[in-house]
């Protein structure tokens, strides 16, 4: 289960692919005589080989958000509600010390909306058109604030940076397993064999989906500093009341790409209880998100 779907499956396919290449041009540098591991050079082999993905994942999000979601930005506003959400992100943004991000709306029936982009400085905020159809304007604002103080927050480089290291250390241990299998159990000393290649590759795929509960954790964390954002761009008690306005459309159908889901403001989905899938959940649950913020001085 995967909450980041598109940002993780991008990532963890570079990393393969980097592997590929670290297993083809970079093996030599790393394994030493009697086919063991250079690990100091391999640590640093993984730790550039493993930004990549992350690093692409960013610069790619905001053009991977508007043609995964169908998000139409507002160049020119055509409608008096297109100019007070333009208005309303322009105020906020202003507020928040960040430049104009670009606006957005995607057809969704859920009530959701997402940031993204590379730089808080050339980002990209969306509404789907449920939330403005159900959301009255103090809380639209709210959510905007959220959006925005994700943004102010450099969320998205942050999460990028978590993601690059996580995907150092899965490569590097991908290749201690590899070289574990290859030379301790086939007992090859020559140099790295098949199995060395064939172990790394599908170790980096299982630890890199089990490392993205890591990211997970990230990602669930950040969502309380941007609720508190929110709240103070937009007010407390506007903030609290679009929470509860997401929470009582739990049981709507979630038409929010699960690709984007980690850059929205909530998942559609209420907690069931612990289970290993909530280690994939990008947001906590809409409840804890209510009490944390009622339980804040702002």
């Amino acid at each position: 289960m995967f909450r980041i779907f598109l940002f993780l499956l991008t990532n963890l396919a570079v990393v393969v692919v980097a592997g590929i290449v670290l297993n083809l041009l970079g093996v030599g540098s790393t394994h030493t005589a009697g086919n063991q591991l250079n690990l100091q050079a391999l640590l640093a082999f993984c730790f550039v080989f493993g930004m990549v993905g992350s690093l692409i994942s960013l610069l790619l999000s905001k053009w991977m958000a508007k043609r995964t979601t169908g998000t139409q930005l507002i160049e020119n506003p055509r409608t008096e509600e297109e100019r007070w959400l333009v208005d309303t992100v322009q105020q906020l943004s202003a507020r928040a010390g960040i430049k104009m991000p670009e606006v957005g709306i995607f057809p969704s029936y859920q009530s959701n909306a997402f940031a993204t982009g590379w730089n808080k400085n050339a980002a990209l905020v969306a509404v789907s058109s449920g939330l403005l159809q159900r959301m009255n304007r103090e809380e639209v604002k709210a959510v905007l604030g959220h959006e925005i103080g994700h943004v102010a927050n450099g969320d998205m480089v942050t999460l990028a940076l978590v993601q690059g290291v996580v995907n150092a250390f899965v490569m590097f241990f991908s290749r201690i397993i590899g070289n574990f299998v290859d030379r301790v159990i086939l007992k090859n000393e020559e140099g790295p064999g098949i199995a060395y290649f064939i172990t790394t590759i599908v170790a980096d795929i299982v630890l890199g989906i089990l490392a993205s509960t890591i990211v997970m954790w990230f990602s669930r964390f950040r969502e309380f500093r941007a609720d508190e954002a929110g709240a103070r761009l937009a007010g407390k008690e506007s903030m609290i009341a679009a929470l509860r306005r997401l929470q009582a459309e739990h049981e709507v159908p979630d038409q929010m790409p699960a690709e984007m889901t980690a850059f929205a403001i909530t998942e559609g989905k209420k907690e069931q209880g612990f289970s290993f899938a909530s280690l994939f959940m990008s947001h906590p649950p809409l409840e804890k998100r209510i009490a944390a913020l009622q339980a804040k001085q702002i």
